[in-house]
């Protein structure tokens, strides 16, 4: 009887457990692509309590939408524990997050970085700044965050990739790249300048806070290998991950969470 008491009591106490924070979807308009982008929004129970809210921009993988994240669940409860607003969006079937010369209705570069932060921070609680702006995302959306950020130090401080196609240019065939930017037979420089990999030289050491992570069995651990090396050669500080698992959302729900606290103590440290 002692004994079922204390599993009672226990189980109450994690039953006690309980997240409400809201999740919103709203349309924003693109002038750029000429058509409203769905995003999903979650803000914080805590988001009544305070003036302004750090944002991380959380960037979904090839073949899924602005959904693909909030359905799992956890970033829902990440936004809670930690106070702060993750914005979903649409990123297109397989945008890469690039502004494509071949395709005009594929501007995602702009979108996300500029029209969509002005609508976030013209429409919600945010601190307005670099400061208080993260952007992370998986697989192809990992590329994007780091993509984006690399491009646009003035709009984020803090980046991460989990399980992204860091170095896109071993994959010609794959996941729609060439109809974002032409095949890389045909159009070898635009490969060779959009691929992250080879835009390190844009950084400064501490220029941007950057989190790297992926599963010794993905298909990207070598590319993302290959992207620490060159970011130690270079001096360029950065966290790096790798831990067993592959390209799932096994590997993505936990990486998540370590992502997560390292913006958090990033913003807590830039934010006055």
């Amino acid at each position: 009887m002692k004994r079922l008491f204390i599993i009672i009591c226990v189980l109450s106490v994690f039953c006690q457990t309980s997240y409400a924070y809201v999740e919103k979807e709203v349309k924003v308009r693109s002038d750029k692509m000429d058509k409203d982008v769905p995003v999903n929004v979650i803000l914080p129970d805590s988001y009544h309590l305070s003036d302004a809210f750090p944002v991380v921009y959380l960037l979904h993988g090839f073949s899924d939408n602005h959904k693909g994240w909030a359905r799992r669940g956890v970033v829902g409860c990440l936004a809670d524990t930690y106070d702060i607003i993750v914005v979903m969006p649409d990123g297109g079937y397989d945008s890469w997050y690039f502004d494509s010369e071949t395709t005009p209705e594929y501007q995602y570069e702009t979108f996300v970085s500029k029209e969509l932060v002005e609508y976030v921070d013209s429409h919600y609680k945010t601190i307005p700044q670099r400061e208080g702006r993260a952007i992370t995302g998986l697989s192809m959306g990992g590329h994007g965050a780091l993509y984006l950020a690399f491009r646009h130090q003035d709009v984020y401080s803090s980046a991460g990739s989990t399980s992204g196609g860091v170095d896109i240019r071993p994959f010609p065939e794959k996941w729609g790249i060439a109809k974002r930017l032409g095949t890389k037979e045909a159009n070898p420089e635009a490969w060779e300048k959009n691929t992250v990999i080879n835009m390190t030289h844009l950084l400064q050491p501490g220029s941007l806070n950057l989190i790297i992570d992926c599963g010794t069995e993905d298909f990207f651990h070598e590319v993302n290998c290959n992207l620490h090396d060159k970011l130690m050669k270079e001096g360029i500080p950065h966290d790096f991950y790798q831990r067993p698992g592959g390209h799932n959302w096994t590997y993505w729900l936990n990486s998540i969470k370590y992502q997560m606290l390292f913006f958090v103590t990033c913003f807590r440290n830039q934010i006055q």
